[in-house]
């Protein structure tokens, strides 16, 4: 009974079929259900339908009277890395009736949490009647300068969300077990481009991974690795740089969600209600002791989280100077 309940717990080792996937997708539930609680499973997945058809009730109420010309929506990607409080951000997010929400488990947009293609992206943004579309390709954040550069489509957003590395790592491997591990492993033997992970990472993330002795590395070790290169990506891209893409910290939406969440709103022109923000509770994260870990690796996100903070403030002093290019508007 371990082993195969191991089999489908842990992370797959190749490819699976539907059956296998749908089979790994139960089993995972039951043992966060069992280790996490059942009620943290239906918040995050949000299982429980009422909120969805509250919010379903006034989306349509709002076409009705904000009729909107075909093709108008505003594509907003919300990406980063897994167990960073993407999810805490889009439940906020569909409470406000001008925004449509289309997560990872989107069965039109994505197949096994990967956007099936730009033009399935492309259409299912024109094809909606909302005035936002926030979509959330967290396994496909290597490609947002993509995404926010599609013909065809009003100019879009990008909100790439990160957390503090020791926090992010304790709940990843809660949750997932040794997934960054494994996926630091193949990257390191050359396998990284049959892995969402491996995609765009240049050469020097690469060399770096494979400087490591992954065979003794701790998950934990891991997962904070993994953290520095994924985020590392948001500069190795260039996105810090560019004027429609926003960093948000999950750490300051924590401690302070009215206001975390009226920036956010004021960047991509949402207008802005307390109940976006009203389902967050003031909390630190799962452990606020830092992790025991390759001190090589604690160096490196050290670097990695202060490179993110300045990157930050600096946008909130350019978007100070110039203006918000969408200004917050009064809820209607």
């Amino acid at each position: 009974m371990s082993a195969w309940w191991d089999r489908y717990v842990n992370p797959p080792d190749g490819p699976q079929t539907s059956r296998q996937h749908l089979t790994r997708k139960v089993v995972r539930r039951i043992h966060w259900a069992r280790t996490e609680g059942l009620g943290r499973v239906i918040e995050e997945d949000r299982l429980d339908p009422r909120p969805r058809l509250r919010a379903a009730v006034r989306k349509r109420r709002w076409r009705r009277s904000h009729p909107l010309a075909p093709g108008t929506a505003v594509p907003v990607y919300v990406v980063g890395l897994q167990r960073s409080g993407t999810n805490m951000l889009m439940r906020g997010l569909d409470e406000a009736p001008e925004t449509e929400v289309r997560n990872e488990n989107d069965r039109v947009l994505f197949h096994r949490f990967r956007v099936r293609s730009t033009d399935v992206l492309r259409r299912t943004v024109l094809a909606s009647k909302q005035q936002f579309v926030f979509v959330k390709p967290i396994c496909d954040s290597q490609h947002l300068d993509t995404f926010l550069d599609l013909d065809g489509l009003a100019p879009g957003r990008g909100v790439w969300v990160y957390r503090d590395p020791d926090s992010r790592a304790r709940s990843e491997v809660s949750k997932f077990g040794p997934a960054n591990l494994l996926a630091l492993r193949d990257i390191a033997a050359g396998r990284g481009a049959a892995r969402w992970q491996g995609e765009r990472l240049p050469q020097a993330s690469v060399d770096l991974i494979a400087s490591f002795d992954l065979e003794t590395m701790t998950p934990l070790t891991a997962a904070v690795l993994f953290w520095a290169v994924r985020n590392q990506l948001l500069f190795d891209l260039g996105l810090d740089q560019r004027d429609d893409v926003l960093l948000v910290s999950y750490d300051a939406f924590a401690a302070h969600p009215s206001t975390e969440m009226q920036r956010l709103c004021r960047f991509v022109g949402v207008s802005y209600r307390p109940e976006l923000d009203e389902h967050v509770d003031r909390r630190v994260s799962h452990g606020t002791q830092p992790l025991e870990i390759d001190p090589r690796v604690r160096l490196l996100a050290t670097e990695v989280h202060r490179r993110l903070e300045a990157a930050r403030a600096a946008q909130d002093r350019r978007l100070a100077q110039a203006g918000s290019s969408a200004p917050e508007r009064s809820a209607s």
